[in-house]
C-alpha cells in the first residue's frame, strides 16, 4: 500500500490477494520524492511496486473505501490538481521503488553463468516470437510504465484464451485427514475447497520444530509431475529421491505445499479428468484448471499464520513445471522460481494435449508465445532447468530463444537480470547437484 500523510484523501493499494496487502512507502505531507520514508526496505516488496498491470483510478465519496485488486482510489474532498500531483507523484514513487528493491537484492554466485547469452539458435518450430517492447502501433516501449500497459493487454489476451474460471475464490478451510511426525517436517494429508463445491487434496510440509523456531517462514508450493503417484512422490512418500523435490525443500526449512494435479483427483484416467472440468467449464482450457488450482495452493500457504506470504515461491518438474511458468506469470505473490524441464516451447513436449492447450497452438500464426509469460514474471527471478542431450530432455539450449525474447523486458528493470538456463545435460531428471542449485536459488531469492 502506498499511502499520503493523514487526511489529504489520497489512498493506493495494489492488493494482489486476499491477506497480502501490506505497507511499503510512506509519504510526508510536503509531497515530494525527498520525503520519502523507505519502511524496511530491505524487504520492499516488488510485487506491489512497479511491475503490476496500471492501476485503475477511482472517485470516491467514502471515507473508509477498500480497494480492490489492482486499483487507486481517491476521495473527492481533494482538489483536481493535488490529485494530478499525487498520481504523478505515485507513477515516480514505483520507479523509485522497483529501483531500489533490485539493487538492493544480491544475487547467487552463478548467476552470470546461467544467464551468459548462448548465441544464435534456430528458432524453428517455435512459433510466433513477436517483439515485446512495442505498442499496438508499433512504438517503442521504452519505461517500465508502458511495458505494464502492455504487460496488462498480454494477460488479458491470454486469459481469455484460457477461458474464465471461478472467482472469487472460495475461503481456505483446511481438514487434516493424516498427519506424519518425521525425522525433519511433519507431513499433513489434507482436504481443502479448490473450485466451489470440489474438493482437493495435498501434502502440508512443515519443517521440524517450526513451532519452537521464530517465523514467519518462507514457503513453497511444490507441483507435481505426470506419475500415477501424484503428490506421493513429490511430498517423499514414495519414489526416486530425486522426484522427492518437495520433501527435500521442507528438510531445508521451507513451508511446502504439494497439491493434486486434477487430473489425478477423483478421476479414471487424464481424458476423463478433462471431461469433468469441460462439463463444468465448457470455455476453460486444462491450462487455466491447472492455473486456477495452483493459485488456490498459494492461497492455502498465505492462509497460514507461520507463513510470510511476501516470500512465497514455487517449483516443479516436468507437468508441475508447466504450472510453474502459468502460475509465476499470473500470480505476483510468487515472488521467485524453479521451472524443472516442462518443454519451454510448444513443441518440446505435448503442450496441444487437451489436458494443457490444445489444438489451438499447432498453428504456426498463433499469436501467443511462452515468451511473453517469462516477460510477465519480470522482475521476479525464475531458473529454468533443462537437461538437453540426455534422455527424454525437454529443455535445454533449444529454449534459449524464447528466454532470449524476454529480456529486453527484463532489463528495463534494471541489471542483472535474474532469469537464467541452467543446463545439466542429464535428461528429463533432477540430479542431486542440480537439486542443489534449485534450492539455493529459492533459498537466495526468498530471503528476508
Amino acid at each position: 500500500m502506498i499511502t499520503s500523510g493523514s487526511g489529504d484523501g489520497l489512498t493506493a493499494s495494489r492488493c494482489i490477494a486476499e491477506s497480502t496487502g501490506r505497507p511499503v512507502v510512506s509519504l510526508s505531507r510536503s509531497n515530494t520524492l525527498r520525503s520519502v520514508a523507505l519502511q524496511d526496505s530491505a524487504r520492499l516488496n516488488a510485487l506491489t511496486v512497479g511491475i503490476c498491470p496500471p492501476v485503475r483510478v477511482i472517485l470516491q465519496k467514502r471515507e473508509n473505501p477498500v480497494p480492490c485488486e489492482n486499483e487507486i482510489i481517491l476521495l473527492k474532498n481533494s482538489g483536481r490538481r493535488q490529485l494530478l500531483t499525487r498520481l504523478l507523484l505515485l507513477a515516480a514513487l514505483q520507479g523509485l521503488c522497483a529501483s531500489i528493491v533490485h539493487a538492493q537484492t544480491k544475487d547467487v554466485t552463478w548467476l552470470s553463468e546461467v544467464a551468459q547469452d548462448r548465441g544464435t539458435i534456430s528458432v524453428d518450430g517455435l512459433g510466433r516470437l513477436d517483439p515485446l517492447l512495442v505498442d499496438t502501433q508499433n512504438q517503442k516501449l521504452t519505461t517500465v510504465n508502458s511495458w505494464e500497459t502492455k504487460r496488462d493487454h498480454l494477460r488479458q489476451e491470454w486469459l481469455r484464451f484460457l477461458g474464465p474460471m471461478p472467482n472469487p475464490r472460495p475461503p481456505v478451510k483446511l481438514e487434516i485427514l493424516r498427519e506424519e511426525t518425521l525425522d525433519q517436517m511433519t507431513r499433513q494429508l489434507v482436504r481443502y475447497e479448490g473450485e466451489p463445491g470440489i474438493y482437493v487434496e495435498g501434502y502440508l510440509l512443515r519443517p521440524k520444530n517450526s513451532a519452537d523456531r521464530s517465523g514467519p517462514f518462507p514457503a513453497i508450493v511444490a507441483l507435481h509431475q505426470t506419475t500415477n503417484s501424484s503428490i506421493d512422490e513429490i511430498a517423499g512418500v514414495s519414489g526416486p529421491d530425486s522426484m522427492q523435490l518437495g520433501s527435500k525443500l521442507a528438510a531445508r526449512g521451507f513451508f511446502v505445499f504439494c497439491p493434486r494435479c486434477f487430473l489425478w483427483q477423483d478421476a479414471e484416467n487424464l481424458n476423463d479428468a478433462v471431461a469433468q472440468h469441460r462439463k463444468r467449464h465448457s470455455d476453460s482450457l486444462g491450462m487455466a484448471k491447472m492455473l486456477y488450482d495452483a493459485m488456490r495452493g498459494v492461497d492455502v500457504l498465505v492462509s497460514l499464520p507461520e507463513v510470510d506470504s511476501r516470500r512465497i515461491g514455487a517449483i516443479g518438474h516436468s507437468l508441475g513445471a508447466k504450472e510453474v511458468l502459468y502460475l509465476a506469470a499470473f500470480d505476483d505473490r510468487v515472488r521467485a522460481s524453479v521451472f524443472s524441464e516442462g518443454g519451454m516451447g510448444f513443441r518440446s513436449t505435448n503442450w496441444d494435449a487437451p489436458w494443457y492447450l490444445g489444438e489451438a497452438i499447432r498453428d504456426e500464426n498463433f499469436p501467443l508465445n511462452h515468451h511473453q509469460l517469462l516477460a510477465m514474471i519480470a522482475p521476479r527471478p525464475i531458473l529454468v532447468i533443462g537437461g538437453e542431450r540426455g534422455p527424454g530432455a525437454a529443455d535445454g539450449d533449444r529454449s534459449w530463444p524464447l528466454i532470449k525474447a524476454a529480456i529486453p523486458v527484463w532489463e528495463l528493470y534494471g541489471k542483472p537480470v535474474r532469469m537464467g538456463l541452467l543446463n545439466h545435460g542429464q535428461g528429463h531428471t533432477v540430479s542431486m547437484e542440480t537439486f542443489d542449485r534449485m534450492a539455493e536459488w529459492l533459498e537466495h531469492y526468498l530471503d528476508p
